[in-house]
């Protein structure tokens, strides 16, 4: 059999939230650093490919390519421990408070950013020629879709903070699903499969990530985009983590731990549980 049952898979999905929150600051640094630099990579090339075929589907179709890579090197995201971490408190496993939830948090989240600066300042090299060039198409591309999505939401004000933060958390609904894609199968065509199919739909539907944001906006600012960090920070990275953390905790891993590791009686089992108390109970006295 090459895919594990739900209730196999979940209890995966507890004992990973568990070790993610055990694990070193230096492990969880790295990891997060190298999963910034792949997400990043990948983020250019659907990008690239997109204004090389003008195709908007067909750069989400080629997008997955960095998470599947990210995630069978043991590599993480900060969307992934959104989900995952907590589960472990939930089940009251030794030692997990929610002191150590949010340090996996913060150090997984800055290993990223960590990762995705990095990657931002040498993609504008490359694209730029060390500065030198006239902007490319791909170069204006990116100027265009990092400032459509902090200044365009900033000039709806209250209205834009808000589409950004459901856009988080339809984002991570779908990320968290393909975190788990990966616990789902045994053979890695068939983890492929599994994590490619939900980050095609979120990246294909323009949701909000926190980890490619932390690449794209900084990368669209040292292009020259018409931005600060101000507002990358206020109307777009800020209600992403929000959007992020309520999508992939209570719309993804919270439901599944819900129902495959604290699973409800069923109707049969309250019903024989019933006649057992009623055969079990003592008969009444009869009265004179």
């Amino acid at each position: 059999m090459s895919a594990l049952k739900p209730v196999e898979f979940v209890q995966t999905m507890i004992d990973v939230g568990e070790a993610k929150t055990k694990t070193s600051t230096r492990d969880l640094i790295l990891r997060g650093t190298m999963a910034g630099i792949i997400l990043s990579l990948a983020v250019v090339v659907a990008i690239t490919t997109i204004v090389q075929t003008g195709i908007g589907i067909v750069g989400a179709l080629v997008f997955p390519v960095g998470f599947v890579i990210l995630s069978l090197m043991g590599y993480d995201l900060v969307t992934g421990v959104f989900g995952l971490a907590p589960l472990a408190k939930f089940e009251n496993r030794p030692g997990i408070t929610w002191g150590r939830i949010f340090r996996c948090w913060g150090l997984v989240g800055l290993g990223n950013l960590i990762g995705s600066l990095i990657v931002a300042f040498l993609v504008a090299v490359s694209l730029t020629g060390n500065f030198s060039l006239e902007p490319s198409a791909v170069v204006n591309k990116f100027i265009a879709v990092s400032t459509a999505r902090t200044v365009g939401f900033e000039n709806m004000g209250m209205d834009g903070w808000i589409t950004c933060f459901v856009r988080g958390i339809f984002c991570n609904l779908m990320v968290c699903l393909g975190v788990i894609g990966n616990m789902t199968a045994r053979t890695v065509s068939g983890k492929v499969a599994a994590m490619w199919l939900p980050i095609f739909i979120f990246f294909a539907l323009v949701f909000e990530h926190t980890v490619v944001n932390m690449f794209l906006f900084p990368l669209g600012m040292i292009l020259g985009a018409d931005f600060g960090i101000a507002t990358w920070l206020n109307f777009n990275l800020i209600p992403t983590i929000l959007g992020n953390i309520v999508g992939g905790l209570l719309f993804t891993c919270i439901p599944l731990y819900l129902t495959h590791a604290k699973t409800a009686p069923s109707i049969d089992s309250e019903v024989l549980s019933n006649q057992a108390e009623e055969a079990n109970a003592e008969p009444a006295l009869a009265t004179k």
